[in-house]
């Protein structure tokens, strides 16, 4: 005898809730990197630093990763349809596999654009000293910036949020480096701006490429980690009823998880009992982690079964 049991996504007062707290940030994001892009690019300009422009071409890319977390953000909260059956929350995988292909590629242009700079050191010319201080303010309002937005993406626990602020806390670091290379450039060392531009460009290329090779790896059905898997395995193990469990297998799907798994029951008892256990285990699940979807096989055995032959 096997019942087929399953559950539908969380309640919808939760889901609203994250998603007004991930526009908001976003939001902020979006004119912060307004505001510092245009103060970057065009002061980089006007005082002949590279390495500011460069800075300020990463807020862009901040800011057109900004519009693609809304765009995602709207679509993966459409309900399920006849295409779609379990909801749309694969949007953000693709998202952050946008922003990773994204970062990825300004990081490749920075550092093209910087190695050209070596080919005639003798033209690079000293900066003014106004590029210092833009690179400052860009510090401290991207570490801000970045806290905010990470405190958010966590407490909503949305890995494209994470992705978001964590480009956000590049582009902080990328504007240290900037500073740094502004001063060297100040005290008679023009190099160090477009070796700063260099840093900054491989900052960027290299976590481009850690997203972009995390969010593919969610689109082909990544399982849950360990810990979690082992999380919510216990949490059926404890349900009364349950005696043992196997073939525990779950899936990512956007920042939610979708489970799979034999339950071994009584075999003595009759269907509307085993299916109370199933519904029991299902809602232990879905109150406890963050599950999206429950499927329960329930599998008859003799009480003399060993009481746990599970795998994860």
């Amino acid at each position: 005898m096997t019942i087929h049991t399953s559950h539908t996504p969380h309640e919808p007062g939760d889901m609203a809730a994250r998603d007004r707290a991930a526009h908001r940030s976003t939001m902020v994001s979006v004119w912060v990197n307004i505001v510092l892009a245009s103060a970057q690019v065009l002061i980089g300009v006007f005082a002949k630093s590279q390495a500011l422009v460069a800075d300020g071409i990463h807020s862009l890319s901040d800011l057109l990763s900004d519009f693609v977390v809304l765009l995602a953000g709207h679509h993966s909260r459409k309900a399920p349809d006849a295409d779609h059956q379990y909801g749309h929350q694969r949007y953000e995988n693709a998202a952050s596999l946008i922003l990773g292909l994204l970062l990825l590629a300004v990081g490749i242009g920075m550092l093209w654009s910087a190695a050209v700079k070596f080919h005639d050191p003798s033209a690079i010319p000293t900066v003014h000293s106004i590029a210092l201080w833009v690179a400052l303010v860009a510090l401290v309002a991207k570490e801000l910036l970045f806290r905010f937005m990470l405190a958010v993406a966590k407490r909503v626990r949305s890995s494209m949020l994470v992705a978001n602020a964590w480009h956000a806390r590049s582009d902080a670091a990328s504007s240290l480096v900037v500073a740094i290379g502004i001063v060297g450039n100040l005290m008679g060392y023009p190099i160090l701006d477009p070796i700063a531009a260099l840093i900054v460009g491989f900052i960027v290329g290299k976590m481009g490429w850690s997203f972009a090779w995390n969010s593919l790896h969610d689109l082909m059905d990544r399982a849950a980690d360990a810990e979690e898997a082992e999380a919510i395995r216990q949490t059926l193990l404890v349900t009364p009823g349950v005696l043992a469990l196997h073939d525990l297998r779950t899936r990512k799907m956007g920042d939610l998880i979708v489970v799979d798994v034999h339950l071994e029951v009584d075999g003595h008892m009759n269907v509307f009992d085993a299916h109370d256990i199933a519904e029991r285990a299902r809602d232990m699940v879905m109150q406890q982690h963050p599950v999206l979807n429950v499927m329960t096989h329930i599998d008859p055995v003799g009480l003399e079964h060993p009481a746990d032959r599970s795998i994860a």
